[in-house]
């Protein structure tokens, strides 16, 4: 027996929250999600715009036939007026000389350019709709595979509620933007540049009043622009924490029904939900005097244009048939403008989405992927283990102190390793470092010689792998669940896995067997039969390091049992890193390791530290009583 005390300073385990606070020092405070989502925004200025190029470049084509078949449709939309200034001034009178031809070929023309008008918007309509659902599928997928890609540091700060917001709310903005919003700017923006072009054609003083008009117009639209820009960022901030609140209180309804935490949940998500109530009620009282102000600009230039025009139409130098046309080129000119603000609001709700987007994608992991894999050496003979090192680890969390101030260990290949101590200790820091959860910040973990750092991430997790406290069942089948542990293993093999752990007969006993759904977080089975599976799964995945991290804290005394002998069969032949309160998983390791303030303080078998009497003794003796 040996027992170690220079192997580093005070230090703690990480709560879950990620932070690492020294004993007898305050906990850091843990950065609000609010907090963190600022944190976000500065490295994504300008990253939206690369971000949405990405997303549109493999639909550069598609998106210039929509741009065509959107401008030969505004054309034929905007010869309407044209052909009632042609009917007035030169069919009308034709008529009276008692020729109908050219009143026929303006109806005609009026008749082919409708047709044509919603023959064309039909096809864009269906184009620009697949290339946004084409676009939405994209960002969707790279928000879920950036979500898994990312290290666990990121996901213990920043909340699973966000990511959903990122994922449904904010996609939902850019899809408003993208099937509603472009087409309305490209329609108005091409209806502006063909009236404008007509009304100097028709006649050059009404051309030019009309535009001396759209100043006025101009900075209206910018101030508008400029307030919704800040309403709409924090109406985006504002709806992902009812999401965070909503999914936080539903995940953890057990405990806010056993403390009676409703009734402070309600005024929690009343602060919240009244926060996002008034920044939706900011954007429409926006959007309500951008409507008023440019109806009254417009009303004001179209009824002074026309009151001139009526004087030049009296003076014989201007045609009855361009002033109609003016008037009604006019009132297609300024009523875009109530459009105009719609796309402002989509356009300022979808910048703020697309930003806060970029802000997540920018987020790179922690834990790398290595530039070049090294690969593990061959197993000698059929050893299942191998051996695992610490070399001068120096560890610290990213919100608190030192954890592992220096930290050396070797672990020999199949054997069962056994670490204890007090909350705090740094055990699980131990595991997530071993599982490449978490990177040294300074040293080398080791499997065979081959830093981990070096291995590549589909190798690391064949080798090793991780049995938690909470055995996490996903929705699905038992079968499913046990080969998530090698997804092409055949179901004799499942079932082979199952009967080594001692699963096989409660899953048989279920209505559907090994294809029995267990549903959400595996909720159909007890937590005892969760950890089976589990257990399972570790086995058939095979790997050379196994790592239990209190796989039997939550469990009774039968339920523990069951799990024992579970251990008995993954562990042989195998390293093992078993972490643990309960000492019964203990009794059975080649050593034990006793930590206290990220130092190894004893290191021996049980046998010896039991004998030794020191502090493995005390922690062995309690138990034995309370077990009694």
């Amino acid at each position: 027996m040996t027992t170690t005390t220079d192997t580093g300073t005070a230090a703690g385990d990480a709560p879950d929250d990620g932070s690492a606070p020294r004993p007898g020092s305050p906990p850091p405070a843990a950065p609000s999600p609010e907090a963190f989502e600022e944190d976000l925004l500065p490295t994504a200025k300008g990253a939206s715009r690369g971000l949405l190029g990405s997303l549109l470049r493999p639909h550069t084509r598609s998106a210039w036939a929509a741009a065509v078949l959107l401008l030969v449709q505004q054309a034929a939309v905007q010869a309407g007026p044209l052909l009632v200034a042609f009917a007035i001034d030169r069919a009308v009178p034709a008529l009276r000389a008692g020729s109908h031809g050219p009143l026929v070929a303006v109806a005609a023309a009026y008749l082919l350019c409708a047709t044509a008008s919603g023959g064309l918007q039909y096809v864009f309509i269906r184009l620009s709709a697949r290339i946004s659902q084409d676009v939405l599928l994209d960002l969707r997928g790279r928000i879920f595979r950036h979500g898994q890609a990312l290290s666990l540091d990121f996901h213990e700060r920043y909340t699973s509620g966000r990511l959903i917001s990122r994922a449904t709310t904010d996609v939902e903005a850019l899809r408003e933007l993208l099937t509603e919003g472009l087409q309305e700017l490209i329609s108005i923006v091409l209806a502006t540049v063909y009236i404008t072009a007509t009304l100097l054609y028709l006649d050059w003083g009404l051309g030019a009043a009309a535009v001396a008009t759209a100043g006025p117009l101009y900075l209206l639209i910018r101030s508008f622009q400029r307030r919704s820009q800040r309403v709409y960022s924090v109406k985006s901030s504002a709806m992902a924490a009812v999401i965070v609140k909503f999914a936080e209180t539903i995940n953890g309804i057990r405990p806010v029904q056993a403390f009676r935490r409703e009734r402070a949940n309600d005024a929690a998500f009343a602060r919240l939900n009244g926060r996002h109530e008034r920044t939706n009620g900011d954007a429409i009282l926006e959007m309500a005097r951008y409507v008023v102000s440019s109806r009254l600009v417009a009303n004001v230039a179209v009824a002074a244009l026309v009151l001139w025009g009526a004087y030049r139409v009296a003076s014989d130098s201007l045609a009855l048939g361009v002033l109609a046309a003016a008037v009604l080129y006019l009132r297609r000119l300024y009523d875009p403008i109530d459009r105009l603000g719609m796309f402002l609001n989509s356009y300022q709700s979808a910048a703020a989405s697309l930003e806060k987007i970029a802000g997540l994608l920018a987020q790179r992991p922690s834990v790398p992927e290595p530039a070049g894999p090294l690969p593990l050496p061959d197993r000698p003979g059929s050893r299942p283990g191998r051996e695992v090192a610490f070399d001068g680890v120096r560890f610290a969390y990213r919100t608190g102190g030192e954890v592992l101030p220096r930290f050396d260990l070797t672990l020999a290949a199949g054997r069962t390793v056994a670490v204890v101590g007090s909350t705090g200790a740094g055990k699980s820091t131990l595991a997530k470092l071993l599982a490449r959860f978490y990177d040294p910040t300074s040293g080398s973990v080791r499997v065979d010689g081959v830093d981990l750092r070096d291995l590549a991430t589909a190798d690391l997790r064949r080798s090793v792998v991780m049995v938690t406290q909470e055995a996490f069942l996903f929705s699905g089948t038992v079968a499913e669940n046990i080969t998530m542990g090698r997804p092409d293993a055949t179901r004799e093999e499942v079932e082979r896995a199952a009967r080594a752990i001692g699963a096989h007969d409660f899953i048989a006993a279920l209505p559907d067997g090994y294809d029995t759904d267990v549903r959400k977080r595996g909720g159909r089975i007890s937590a005892g039969q969760r950890q089976l599976v589990a257990f399972a799964r570790a086995l058939l995945a095979d790997p050379a390091v196994l790592i239990l991290d209190e796989a039997t804290s939550s469990l009774d005394i039968p339920g523990e049992r069951a799990v024992q002998r579970a251990m008995d069969t993954v562990l042989r032949g195998r390293t093992a890193v078993v972490i643990a309160h309960r000492l019964s998983t203990v009794e059975t390791a080649d050593r034990v390791l006793v930590m206290s303030a990220g130092r190894i303080v004893e290191d021996g078998t049980p046998a010896e530290l039991i004998a030794d009497r020191g502090r493995f003794a005390e922690l062995h003796q309690a138990w034995r009583e309370s077990v009694v």
